[in-house]
């Protein structure tokens, strides 16, 4: 595939004109109903963890990196009780899980229909809006893709992995 087109046609090349939704912190009750509407408990920890989550807009955390936000913020959890939280947050629907290998998966906020960049230098996950991206079958070609300007693809699943040339 010397001519970089695989898997998926992107409708442009960079995601710079992709303007995210300004969010607003959710207020403890809202939080407290989302996860009730969810068909979770909202103990202290899911609370917690839901208001770190849900407070700053769409994002990709790992556990790792939630840990560390807790901490940051004097959040006394656990890593396992992290990853129960978020877990059971996916299976409520409230999160998407991106594995991207085996060693390393990221839970996204932002549960509409939309692809994703993974940034293999930085390990940085970015959004690619759904109405990005056209799947085309048409026998010879089934598949296409471009990636921004400075990145080469390096490998299509869900994700698309790319990293500087």
């Amino acid at each position: 595939m010397s001519d970089g087109k695989i898997g998926l046609i992107l409708r442009s090349q960079t995601n710079k004109n992709h303007v995210q939704k300004l969010h607003h912190p959710m207020n403890q009750e809202a939080l407290m109903n989302k996860l009730r509407r969810s068909g979770l408990r909202p103990t202290p920890q899911r609370l917690a963890i839901g208001k770190l989550l849900f407070d700053r807009g769409n994002r990709h955390v790992t556990a790792e990196s939630l840990q560390e936000e807790a901490k940051t913020n004097d959040c006394k959890v656990s890593l396992a009780t992290i990853y129960n939280t978020l877990h059971q947050f996916t299976e409520a629907g409230l999160l998407r899980q991106i594995i991207v290998d085996p060693t390393r998966a990221y839970f996204d906020t932002n549960t509409t229909s939309h692809h994703h960049f993974f940034h293999e230098d930085t390990l940085v996950l970015e959004d690619i809006p759904g109405e990005r991206v056209t799947v085309q079958i048409d026998g010879r070609n089934p598949f296409s893709a471009k990636a921004p300007a400075g990145k080469k693809i390096t490998e299509v699943g869900v994700i698309i992995r790319i990293s500087s040339e």
